[in-house]
């Protein structure tokens, strides 16, 4: 692993995060927290070229570091604020989970793969970040610590999920891609009352499968 954060990586950050405004990423905190999350550190060192461009690259079990693009569109989706308590179903590699911790959130975060949730709970606090890790199925939220501010899901999930919407406090934020198993489009769920939700519908993405009860593979 390669952790010396050098002004040629910091450059590369910079001219990634130049190419996001391009794309009409406009929240400049979600902006400001790409620029400061090390991403090199998630690559192998044989892979470092490819650290700082914008598309997603495996990481082993099936699974990916997610584009810039569609974290930094899932962020600015979410309207974080500081102090916001924010559920993540998906750790993978962290990465997601160490730019809402830039952007001054609490961070819950599941993995339901066992190998990628001990590895990523033992590295990020090494390069100074720490949400609170969960092993288990994600696809049902986290009941035993809600209510959440926000709730983020990075994976692709065939519907909503009702226990996610519960889990969320009034006025609360879902953000989640749900399709088939080719693309899936974004949705903002706002809950407006514990008996009304307001949904905004946006670009279609392609994600790895949610796996879980409420997912595709149980």
């Amino acid at each position: 692993m390669h952790l010396k954060d050098d002004y040629r990586q910091r450059g590369l950050r910079k001219k990634l995060v130049d190419l996001l405004r391009q794309k009409g990423i406009s929240d400049e905190r979600v902006l400001a927290a790409i620029n400061k999350v090390p991403r090199h550190f998630f690559f192998d060192t044989a892979l470092l070229q490819h650290a700082y461009q914008d598309k997603a690259f495996p990481i082993g079990e099936g699974q990916t570091i997610s584009q810039p693009y569609t974290v930094a569109f899932q962020s600015q989706l979410l309207r974080v604020k500081p102090g916001d308590k924010i559920l993540e179903i998906g750790t993978g590699s962290g990465y997601q989970a160490c730019v809402l911790l830039e952007m001054g959130a609490t961070v819950y975060t599941i993995e339901y793969n066992r190998k990628l949730y001990e590895g990523t709970r033992d590295f990020l606090p090494g390069i100074g970040y720490e949400p609170y890790f969960f092993y288990g199925d994600g696809s049902k939220g986290l009941a035993a610590k809600a209510p959440y501010d926000k709730i983020i899901v990075t994976a692709a999930a065939p519907v909503v999920p009702d226990e996610l919407i519960k889990q969320l406090k009034t006025g609360g934020i879902l953000v989640i891609p749900v399709g088939d198993l080719e693309k899936q489009q974004m949705l903002k769920i706002t809950k407006v009352s514990e008996s009304q939700v307001q949904t905004d519908e946006y670009d279609y993405f392609s994600f790895v499968p949610l796996k879980g009860e409420r997912g595709w593979e149980k």
